[in-house]
């Protein structure tokens, strides 16, 4: 059942895959007693997916679009450390991470610009 729901979605499928990436390199930070940024990262960063997840049952149009805007939100959050992590010379490559996360918010803004144009149609 849960696999479904992603692999239908391309929004849950590519923010979901981008947060169990996160996982894993928090839990390198955490080995590495990088505790503060590992915390803010994981937080921000599976955030993504959970707000994506939350607007597929959204009780409007405008509340779909309010979540997917959180979604970005946290998009951008999790650009800012994952910066901080690739500019520190004492932090493990996340330029994965970053590269997938370009990916992550092309999706979330299309679906944020679409949306928005839906809503003032009506």
């Amino acid at each position: 059942m849960r696999k479904e729901v992603f692999d239908k979605n391309p929004v849950l499928k590519i923010s979901f895959d981008f947060s169990l990436m996160i996982i894993e390199y928090c839990e390198v930070l955490e080995a590495n007693k990088k505790f503060i940024v590992a915390r803010q990262l994981l937080r921000s960063g599976t955030s993504i997916g959970a707000n994506a997840m939350e607007a597929q049952n959204a009780e409007s149009k405008a509340d779909f679009l309010h979540k997917m805007r959180i979604a970005g939100k946290e998009a951008e959050e999790t650009q800012y450390w994952l910066w901080i992590c690739d500019y520190s010379e004492t932090y493990p490559d996340c330029s994965v991470l970053i590269k997938k996360l370009e990916e992550v918010n092309k999706v979330v803004g299309s679906i944020i610009n679409t949306a928005r144009k839906n809503l003032v149609k009506q």
